[in-house]
């Protein structure tokens, strides 16, 4: 079991020690479940009235606390207590499933594949004609990369997953369970002798560096040239993103949100869960649009939006005030 000192945890940390205490710290847990050998964190002042009644030893907090740790309890000053909470859970963190080798002998790779130094592929894998993997990278059990895609270094790929041909992700990405790279976009057109035709799709899917794809989510690839992820973006679980979409650097999209296809996302454009984008429309650099909200026309940088269909949060508040107000006079 791993255990640390408070002033331990503080050479990390770089923050201020406020107090003290005797106890060796086990683990992390949160302020209303932690027992006396555990640190907790208070990331908002609105907690903190719940320090009292909590048994933790310590606390990572800001620097505007306004309250005291208390006998053999401390805390840690930082600037920004979510930042540094992190860097306690990774030194917490439990060893990754390990690989008794590094390429299990029930993977399938064809070849003309490449893999590089010190990547590690499980068992049960299949790695298609002309792929190439980089190195370092980690595969876990039952991915499929089929022909011609290029995995960056230093990248997971959780088990489950799919990255379809031609399909391209960069360095240093996290591809989580059962996410699907590169299915086909959906397209279809009525005819009256056929139903409804099938538009081919023949583009790909091209993701920078630093992303981050949740479970059970899928980027569809373009229907010629290529649906586009830029660097740093994070994509929750069960997102979905359409055919020939593009997303600037450092976009966030939460869970059950999704966009319809050729829709264009700025620089650090946020998208809220269960919220939908209209198909072709642009989301300007930094702007953010609410948990549940319906996008059907382009936004402007910087601005937030909110309810079905979407618009400007301030306008939003006031619909919603004054269908709140008329209820309540129809109802006396």
């Amino acid at each position: 079991m791993k255990t640390f000192s408070i002033q331990e945890i503080n050479a990390i940390l770089k923050g201020e020690v406020i107090g003290d205490t005797s106890c060796r710290i086990t683990a992390p847990e949160q302020l209303e479940a932690a027992s006396d050998s555990e640190i907790s964190f208070i990331g908002n002042k609105k907690y903190e009235k719940f320090w009292a009644g909590s048994k933790a030893c310590a606390a990572v907090v800001n620097q505007d606390i306004s309250i005291e740790p208390g006998e053999n309890k401390a805390f840690i000053k930082v600037s920004n207590a979510d930042l540094a909470m992190s860097q306690v859970l990774e030194l917490f963190a439990p060893p990754m499933p390990e690989f008794e080798q590094d390429i299990h002998p029930s993977a399938v790779i064809h070849a003309s594949a490449k893999v590089g130094n010190g990547s590690r592929i499980g068992a049960g894998c299949y790695i298609g004609k002309n792929a190439i993997i980089g190195d370092n990278t980690t595969i876990y059990p039952n991915v499929t990369i089929l022909d011609e895609c290029h995995i960056g270094n230093h990248t997971t790929i959780w088990s489950g997953s799919v990255i379809r041909e031609r399909c391209h992700i960069g360095h240093h990405c996290i591809i989580h369970p059962n996410a699907t790279i590169g299915a086909d976009g959906f397209g279809f057109r009525p005819c009256s002798e056929r139903g409804l035709v099938k538009i081919p799709q023949i583009g790909n899917v091209i993701i920078g560096n630093g992303v981050e794809i949740g479970a059970n989510s899928c980027v569809d690839r373009g229907k010629f040239s290529s649906t586009v992820l830029g660097d740093g973006c994070k994509i929750d679980n069960l997102v979905q993103i359409g055919h020939n979409s593009k997303l600037g650097r450092f976009c966030i999209m939460a869970g059950n949100s999704g966009l319809a296809g050729s829709v264009t996302l700025g620089d650090g454009v946020i998208i809220g869960g269960s919220a939908s984008i209209k198909d072709h429309v642009t989301i300007g650099n930094g702007a953010t649009v609410g948990a549940g909200s319906g996008v059907t026309c382009d936004i402007e940088p910087g601005k937030v939006m909110l309810g079905y269909p979407a618009v400007e949060a301030r306008e939003a508040l006031k619909q919603w005030a004054i269908l709140k107000r008329l209820v309540k006079e129809s109802s006396k």
